[in-house]
């Protein structure tokens, strides 16, 4: 990417070689998408392969168990895993398909951020809606394990009340966050860097 860089600040500072230039760094705007391609794959890879090591995990320690509120938890957390693994199977598929022909580069590129921002939006919104789902979720088992009159006969203490809504806060605030410096690190900063090189081919065009 580096290298990408230095190119280009030469092809804006000196245009009495701009036809070579602008074939380099077509060259290694190509270049530069498939390496940031085989690290988004390389994400998604290390995604699918954790999902699989959980749903092994937690399937055997779910049927280790009693039936009960962790039980119930875990076996509907194995069902999100699943739906995930078909999730990150068709985000290999998308990226394997990608062609970084030079005939079409800027339209498959262009495909290519579009369809990843579509991805990346249902998977913040998805978590978005899952983590408070699953939380209520626990709760729910919990309740219906330890039974309705206790729990209320708790919540009517106020400690009890207050600690309950920290532990909520914590969590929410705390999954969300990881959530998002995760997502970042592992999509997000690679999304942005095709972004960049799709913007730099919009700006040779417009110069052509």
């Amino acid at each position: 990417m580096e290298e990408l860089d230095d190119l280009k600040i030469l092809w804006k500072q000196d245009r009495s070689f701009e036809q070579k230039n602008e074939n380099e760094i077509a060259l290694m705007i190509r270049g530069s998408s498939k390496t940031l391609i085989t690290k988004l794959k390389r994400s998604v890879w290390i995604e699918l392969s954790l999902s699989v090591l959980c749903i092994v995990a937690l399937g055997a320690f779910g049927l280790s168990l009693s039936p009960g509120a962790m039980m119930w938890t875990i076996m509907a957390l194995l069902v999100l895993l699943l739906g995930y693994v078909f999730y990150y199977v068709k985000k290999i598929i998308l990226l394997n398909d990608y062609d970084d022909s030079a005939e079409n580069l800027k339209t498959n590129l262009e495909n290519l951020v579009d369809k990843l921002d579509a991805y990346m939006t249902f998977y913040k919104r998805s978590y978005a809606i899952l983590y408070p789902l699953f939380f209520l979720l626990g709760l729910f088992f919990g309740i219906m394990e330890s039974g309705l009159d206790r729990f209320v006969q708790k919540m009517q203490n106020p400690l009890n009340v207050f600690a309950f809504l920290l532990i909520a806060v914590i969590f929410m605030v705390g999954v969300y966050a990881i959530t998002d410096w995760y997502l970042k690190k592992l999509y997000g900063n690679h999304i942005e860097k095709l972004r960049s090189l799709l913007l730099d081919l919009k700006h040779m065009g417009n110069n052509d």
